[in-house]
């Protein structure tokens, strides 16, 4: 039985700026954490005036907790020599939600399709590993509604289960909004919807 993967690894904050140099050519890395193509294309266009004399802002990114989507951009460089080379950075290190920018300043020597992807490579892996990586966990959220008797049977189980409480409303007739870390949310789920006189539902 395969288990479902609930966690996934991004990074916290932009990381520093990183500079590799090959043969007068100069290569600028960045990395960026992201979760919508939005903010992706504010980066690169700030990056565009911040660097206006440069030749190539070259990219890869990848996006999604179960890391389903992804983009790679060679800016103009050969076919395949710069955004897969960075993009091969992100499955490397394991990150979702992380943008990888490569800004090249030409230095007058070509450098081939083999040095431009090793130069690429290098110049994202600088920048990731410049970058304090986290784990994340997957969670699920759900909705819980019980009256207000019923108060203490349910803080218990969120008490036992180590539950978070994303919001709450409490009054006569009480509703939890909860997250639960996704490979237990089946179970968790069974547990409340076993509960007397406790509802529990998906949010809508």
């Amino acid at each position: 039985m395969v288990m479902e993967k609930d966690t996934y690894k991004t990074i916290l904050r932009p990381s520093e700026e990183t500079l590799f140099k090959e043969k007068g050519s100069k290569f600028f890395g960045y990395a960026f954490p992201v979760i919508s193509e939005e903010e992706i294309k504010e980066h690169i266009e700030t990056l565009k005036k911040q660097h206006h004399s440069a030749r190539h802002w070259c990219y890869a990114w990848q996006l999604g907790k179960s890391y389903e989507n992804y983009r790679a951009n060679d800016d103009g460089e050969p076919s395949n020599s710069a955004g897969m080379p960075i993009y091969g950075q992100l499955q490397s290190f394991d990150v979702t939600n992380v943008l990888v920018v490569v800004v090249r300043y030409f230095g007058g020597t070509k450098l081939g399709v083999g040095g431009l992807i090793q130069a690429y490579k290098t110049s994202a892996q600088m920048a990731l590993e410049s970058c304090r990586i986290v784990k994340k966990t997957i969670d699920e959220s759900f909705h819980i509604k019980f009256e207000y008797p019923e108060m203490n049977t349910v803080m218990r189980i969120i008490k036992d289960e180590a539950i978070t409480v994303i919001n709450q409303k409490m009054e006569l007739a009480c509703e939890f909004e909860i997250s639960v870390r996704k490979k237990e949310a089946k179970r968790v789920f069974e547990l409340f919807k076993n509960t007397y006189k406790v509802s529990i539902k998906n949010p809508e």
